[in-house]
């Protein structure tokens, strides 16, 4: 079976549908492995890699910059940043560019702070952010218990994100997919999201081009319709 995709107005792309697709998905996160999440073609219509966030390495931060390479970000439930006092950064700023802050793809944006852990030196190598992501992991698995002010400093080069109250129940972005996969997996409740980009057109790589890759590598690709079925 096939379900018919486009992007921006691309000529529609067949992309094969597995009804096992969840599932490996699943398992991947649950090993500490990524997989590759399409959110909708009616939506930011982008393909993110996303890491469950105790399974990264520094080999990972450098699968993610040079593979994939938009922004790396780190999802944290609503609870977890609530019991951390991360807020969403539009409601902090007081600068008059937040005074419009419209979205084409959703009602807002889910970021929050910037951080990094307070053993890194300047943040951005790949093993500062990867001691960083894996921290965050720690974090999101014991919130009540986890010294965060004393562990992070702010600003930093790792962007979290606060995922809905309601996760698949109120939005449907990558923060909240990934999330929602990591509590099925049973890991702790916190994943890295990076957008695939294009080299050539600098823009979002095409689901068709996502899971030729995620293919090649061997990694799971998974569409958002698919998780919401199964986890929403």
């Amino acid at each position: 079976m096939t379900r018919s995709q486009h992007h921006d107005g691309d000529v529609d792309a067949e992309v094969p549908v597995d009804a096992d697709d969840v599932d490996r998905a699943v398992a991947a996160v649950r090993a500490g492995e990524p997989v590759c999440i399409h959110d909708a073609a009616d939506r930011e219509g982008e393909t993110d890699i996303v890491y469950p966030a105790h399974g990264v390495t520094p080999a990972a931060v450098r699968r993610m910059r040079n593979d994939a390479g938009g922004l790396v970000c780190v999802a944290l439930p609503d609870a977890v940043a609530g019991a951390f006092d991360l807020p969403f950064m539009q409601e902090e700023l007081e600068h008059p560019l937040a005074a419009d802050h419209e979205l084409g793809y959703d009602e807002r944006s889910s970021f929050s702070l910037t951080v990094n852990h307070r053993d890194t030196f300047t943040g951005i190598p790949d093993d500062d952010r990867a001691l960083t992501i894996t921290k965050l992991a720690e974090a999101a698995a014991d919130p009540d218990g986890f010294p965060f002010v004393d562990e992070f400093r702010a600003p930093g080069h790792v962007h979290l994100l606060r995922a809905a109250p309601g996760l698949l129940d109120h939005r449907l972005g990558h923060t909240e997919l990934g999330i929602a996969l990591a509590e099925e997996a049973g890991v702790a409740p916190a994943v890295v999201v990076c957008e695939m980009l294009d080299d050539e057109t600098g823009g979002a790589l095409v689901p068709a081009d996502a899971r030729s890759y995620a293919d090649r590598e061997g990694i799971p690709y998974v569409e958002g319709a698919d998780l919401v079925a199964r986890l929403g």
